[in-house]
C-alpha cells in the first residue's frame, strides 16, 4: 500500500490530524475539581472534536478526498483521543478501572487486527457504522463525566450500560468484518 503526499495532504485530513492533537490540551485541562471556565473549555474542545470527526468525511466524500491515509488517521484519531481521555478520568478517579481496560483492549485490538487484515489485503478497512455509533456513545458517556452528571441517574446509567455493550459488540463486529475480507482475499487468489 502507497501513499503520497497528495493523498496525505487534504483538507479532510488536516481535520483528522487536528482532532488527534486536541489529546493533549485536553489531557492538560481535565482534572478533578476543574472550574466552571475549565469545563466550558473542555466541553468545547470536545465539542469541537466531534464536529471534526462529522466534517472529515463529509468533505473527504465531497470533495473526493477519500483516501489510504485518511482511513488510518479519522479512527486512529478517535482512539488516542478517546483513550487519553479514558486514561485521565481514570486517573483522577471519574470512570472505574474495568471500563478503561475495555475501551483501551478493544481499541488495541482492533488497531492490530486492521494493521494485520491491511497488511494481508493491500488495503486499509474503512471505519464502519457500528464503530462510529460506539465512538459517539463513548463520548456522550464522556461528557455526562465532564458535565459532572450524576452517576446514579437513570439515563447515565442506561449511556453507560449501552456503551459496554456496543464497546463489545463493535469489537466482535470488527473480527467478523475483517474475516469477511480476509476470505474475500483468500478466495480471489485460489
Amino acid at each position: 500500500m502507497k501513499m503520497n503526499s497528495k493523498d496525505i495532504f487534504t483538507f479532510s485530513n488536516l481535520l483528522s490530524l487536528i482532532r488527534l492533537f486536541l489529546f493533549l490540551p485536553l489531557w492538560i485541562l481535565i482534572n478533578k475539581n476543574p472550574d466552571i471556565q475549565v469545563r466550558i473549555i473542555v466541553v468545547s474542545l470536545c465539542m469541537f472534536g466531534a464536529l471534526t470527526d462529522i466534517l472529515d468525511g463529509y468533505f473527504a466524500r465531497r470533495r473526493n478526498e477519500v483516501t489510504e491515509f485518511g482511513k488510518i488517521i479519522d479512527p486512529l484519531a478517535d482512539k488516542i483521543v478517546i483513550g487519553a481521555l479514558v486514561i485521565k478520568l481514570f486517573t483522577i478517579g471519574e470512570i472505574p478501572g474495568y471500563y478503561l481496560l475495555m475501551i483501551i483492549i478493544r481499541d488495541l485490538l482492533i488497531l492490530v487486527g486492521g494493521i494485520l487484515v491491511t497488511r494481508r489485503i493491500g488495503k486499509v478497512l474503512p471505519s464502519n457504522i457500528l464503530g462510529k455509533i460506539t465512538v459517539i456513545n463513548l463520548a456522550i458517556v464522556i461528557l455526562f463525566i465532564l458535565f459532572d452528571v450524576n452517576k446514579a441517574t437513570l439515563l447515565f446509567e442506561i449511556i453507560y450500560f449501552m456503551s459496554i455493550i456496543l464497546i463489545i459488540t463493535s469489537l466482535i463486529g470488527y473480527i467478523v468484518r475483517a474475516k469477511e475480507f480476509l476470505n474475500r482475499k483468500e478466495n480471489e487468489s485460489i
